[in-house]
């Protein structure tokens, strides 16, 4: 206990900068800051980037989140093409969690439901063309965090902008409310996804609305079809289609689309590289409302209960 009170005493004078943090208040007024690795019933384990401190419970006011803004270590480089890209510091996926998570929502339509993830602050999200294919009735869910909570919000005017269907790729608009801005995701611009690389996906697989799976790249050009492909142990399942996949900064690396069935950890997600030239030339895939493969959906009528002709249509 003496150790804790020594180490929180140098706290107050040295300054921590870690990666991703939590702004501890303690009872005395001082603070706190650092990444938070376990909490037990009367205490919790703090990393400083250079020291782990266990601070008792009974010492601590109130815990917050820090917010991380893009500064001139984490600089914005583009964003003529809907999407940008930034320079982010490599992060825990607890942190890379807190900090992208809300960009996640969940794309669902009247047949099934898909992943999807911002990447502007007008509401264009990226998902999968087969989440929506045969669709135009859309509705995005986000998810917006409110304190320690998250609240649901579903989004039901979407607009499809553009579709491919070779690459699978679909960009949607959400109409989002004035003064209320997505929490947008950055795509990774530099090629440098190697085999045995960490990466996660965020998604609703089966519906399990904000799943978090952790797995590596089994390999970074996995050929299929004509198409290269990202292989992933990172777990993928139904509804995680159109989710992103993060590397250790935080960057979108790929759009998580498929996996083998059968087989354990043998996901597939589509190279970001692709996504980033269906931006660019989003122009010449731009959804046409007329054209045969719109996809409009008729549903069918219900089937007759009874079979027997109506009375009033029965002759004596």
């Amino acid at each position: 206990m003496r150790r804790a009170n020594w180490l929180i005493g140098v706290l107050a004078c040295v300054p921590v900068f870690p990666l991703q943090a939590e702004i501890i208040s303690l009872s005395d007024g001082r603070k706190v800051v650092g990444e938070i690795l376990r909490e037990y019933p009367d205490r919790i384990a703090v990393d400083l980037g250079f020291e782990i401190l266990t601070i008792p419970r009974t010492q601590i006011a109130s815990i917050a989140k820090e917010e991380t803004p893009i500064s001139a270590d984490n600089k914005i480089r583009n964003t003529k093409d809907l999407y940008s890209t930034a320079d982010l510091p490599p992060k825990s996926i607890k942190a890379l969690t807190e900090e992208f998570g809300e960009g996640v929502g969940l794309v669902s339509s009247p047949s099934g439901l898909g992943s999807g993830f911002f990447i502007s602050e007008d509401g264009h999200l990226i998902t999968n063309f087969h989440v929506v294919e045969g669709e135009t009735k859309l509705a995005v869910t986000v998810f917006r965090k409110r304190g320690n909570e998250f609240a649901r919000e579903k989004i039901e005017d979407v607009e499809i902008v553009a579709t491919n269907p070779f690459l699978d790729l679909a960009l949607l608009k959400v109409a989002v409310k004035e003064g209320v801005k997505p929490r947008i995701t950055y795509l990774a611009e530099e090629d440098a996804l190697r085999d045995g690389d960490t990466v996660f996906a965020i998604g609703n697989p089966l519906g399990l609305e904000r799943s978090v799976s952790e797995g590596i790249v089994s390999r970074c050009n996995r050929a299929e079809e004509g198409l290269v492909y990202i292989q992933t142990t990172t777990q993928i399942n139904p509804g995680n289609s159109g989710g992103p996949l993060f590397n250790n900064r935080g960057e979108v690396v790929g759009v998580t689309n498929m996996k083998i069935m059968g087989g354990e950890g043998l996901g597939f997600a589509i190279p970001i590289r692709y996504v980033i030239d269906f931006l660019k030339n989003r122009d010449a895939f731009a959804y046409n409302s007329e054209s045969s493969v719109a996809g409009y959906r008729y549903l069918q009528p219900p089937a007759r209960q009874v079979k027997d002709a109506p009375k009033f249509l029965k002759r004596d």
